[in-house]
């Protein structure tokens, strides 16, 4: 499936900025089942200083923000190619060794609720793909999907406490969980073409799994599927703080607001 891509990302600053410092992870990965044929990033109010792929293969833009500006607009479009692999995205690649994946986070500890969550997941005799579908299953259970109730900043084992949350949620939650049922986990952020709008205010998160004789396996936890044709990964990593589209720093005592714009539709 062709998808065509527009993200917009404006931030305002109520006093102008002396000096930032942002990191951009708005590049779309190249994979087997994923072909970007084209991409285009423009910066608004800033410079890019330096290019690199960080130690997930992510694509990052190093942005200084331009002394004495007050607003930075990033604009992001492109188009790219995706083929449905039923979640299976392959082989693991990157300088990140594998076991580092089965690594707690400050966001994904876990603490007696997700501990609670892994303990009611069949043994491993069921297979490693029905397990972790039942793992989604339950978590669904547990934490019902709501917007406006938890942020950027909640951790897995508070969304499940709360019984709320998001993509980011469930998908920190399902990590958490995973890696107490031994397995490698990351976090996956990325575009979804939805089939009832074109224009979201945010983009997408979902969780993968590295299986043995599959590699890393995709499950978005909050539609009950596996990544297919519509999904669109941008950038993988232990969890958000590390795939996170726009972050960085600046001095100065301005307070920012940001608005984001993102069009998903097929071409």
């Amino acid at each position: 499936m062709l998808l065509r891509i527009l993200h917009r990302t404006r931030s305002v600053y109520d006093n102008p900025v002396g000096y930032g410092l942002l990191q951009l992870r708005m590049t779309p990965k190249p994979r087997p089942s994923q072909q970007v044929l084209k991409w285009k990033t423009t910066i608004e109010g800033g410079k890019v200083e330096a290019e690199f792929d960080d130690q997930h293969t992510n694509h990052v833009h190093l942005v200084s923000i331009e002394p004495g500006h007050s607003e930075v607009t990033i604009t992001c479009e492109g188009e790219v190619d995706v083929r449905d692999t039923a979640g299976v995205v392959g082989p693991h690649s990157g300088f990140a060794p594998l076991w580092l994946f089965r690594r707690a986070t400050p966001l994904t500890r876990p603490g007696p609720h997700i501990r609670r969550l892994a303990k009611a997941v069949p043994d491993a005799s069921i297979g490693d793909i029905p397990r972790l579908h039942a793992l989604a299953e339950i978590i669904r259970g547990a934490v019902t999907y709501e917007t406006g109730r938890t942020d950027a900043d909640t951790k897995a084992e508070e969304a499940v406490e709360a019984g709320h949350g998001v993509c980011q949620d469930h998908a920190h939650i399902f990590i958490a969980a995973a890696r107490l049922l031994g397995y490698p986990a990351r976090y996956a952020g990325g575009y979804l073409m939805m089939n009832d709008r074109v224009e979201q205010e945010a983009g997408h998160a979902w969780a993968e799994i590295h299986v043995a004789g599959l590699g890393w396996v995709g499950f978005d936890i909050s539609n009950a599927i596996s990544p297919d044709e519509r999904y669109v990964r941008v950038a993988t990593g232990l969890d958000y703080a590390e795939t996170s589209p726009v972050s960085g720093m600046r001095f100065g005592a301005s307070t920012e607001s940001m608005d984001v714009m993102i069009q998903v539709q097929q071409q």
